[in-house]
């Protein structure tokens, strides 16, 4: 596949509900065709020459190496930017540091905390703005889960997601992009850590155009009868650690364990976007069972990354 022949050069990439299910399709049909480049040894090096600015203020692993590497493997470069190296909000307006980065990088990747953020770098820039993570969405991770997804189901329409635990940019980002492929999708929370109102309500639009359906449910043991998929995400994430001892309590019981586990289909994957936190939203024994898709997922951050810089980079 030629990343041209999508027509997105130029598009910033902020969240799944501003892209069409063909978009994303041919997104995951290009990540999947890069994936098989690189693990056949075949050079595509298709952004040679290109610099891509990435912001960090929430810090990461699996964002900052597989947004490294794939600039590597892509030809291009990658510079980190951390709070410290930068005047990003301690002297410098979001709009200054759009119009500056944007004479020096071909497109830029920002992981923060108030998607305002982001849509204000893309509102200023005159580059591409990726969304590596903020406090509302996660759509590079969801690009990678539905890539995995896809390689081990064949197919994502009419597949069932079921995500247990905190209604997160996670559970945000998986109801848009399974409401865009056709799935179905049930965000399963206690009560206080559902989803937002207003991303539930754009998921359940898109899901109109496809026949998915997006739910909210309590209990997880009957949400996960019949389940393709289980996944599950800490539960505190960056910024709420002084929040840790409370949400431990109110979320137990939706644990991913054997038991739940038990109540999915018997083909069921598992997964978590990492890093996992185990005794607390799901189990080691999990992680490492045969029905765990877990480190794919981490690995295919590094493809579906590639896929959306190869795309949108001009």
């Amino acid at each position: 596949m030629d990343a041209n022949d999508l027509r997105l050069k130029g598009r910033s990439f902020l969240t799944l509900h501003d892209y069409t299910p063909a978009e994303i399709g041919g997104l995951l049909d290009l990540a999947a065709d890069l994936k098989a480049r690189q693990r056949a040894g075949k050079a595509h090096a298709l952004l040679p020459g290109r610099v891509l600015a990435m912001i960090f203020e929430k810090s990461s692993t699996r964002t900052r190496v597989s947004f490294e590497v794939g600039m590597f493997q892509l030809g291009g470069h990658a510079m980190f930017l951390s709070s410290s190296d930068i005047q990003l909000k301690l002297g410098e307006t979001i709009k200054d540091t759009a119009n500056v980065l944007s004479r020096y990088a071909s497109a830029i990747m920002i992981r923060t905390f108030a998607q305002q953020d982001v849509a204000d770098l893309a509102a200023y820039g005159q580059v591409p703005v990726i969304n590596g993570l903020t406090d509302d969405f996660h759509p590079c991770q969801i690009m990678a889960d539905m890539l995995t997804i896809r390689e081990h189901f064949g197919g994502l329409q009419e597949r069932r997601l079921v995500y247990v635990g905190d209604g997160n940019n996670v559970a945000h980002s998986l109801m848009l992009g399974g409401a865009k492929m056709g799935m179905h999708v049930t965000i399963c929370t206690p009560g206080g850590y559902e989803p937002k109102e207003w991303v539930v309500k754009w998921a359940q639009e898109d899901a109109r155009q496809t026949g998915a359906t997006i739910a909210l449910a309590r209990d997880p043991h009957v949400a996960a009868r019949g389940a393709d998929v289980l996944y599950t995400d800490t539960w505190a994430s960056m910024g709420q650690e002084a929040e840790h001892a409370r949400r431990v309590k109110d979320l137990a019981g939706y644990q991913i364990d054997e038991t739940l586990l038990s109540e999915a289909s018997p083909q069921a994957r598992v997964m978590h976007c990492l890093p996992a936190h185990w005794g607390e939203e799901i189990s080691e024994s999990v992680v490492y069972s045969p029905q765990s898709i877990v480190f794919d997922q981490a690995e295919n951050r590094l493809h579906a990354q590639k896929a959306i810089m190869a795309a949108l980079i001009p």
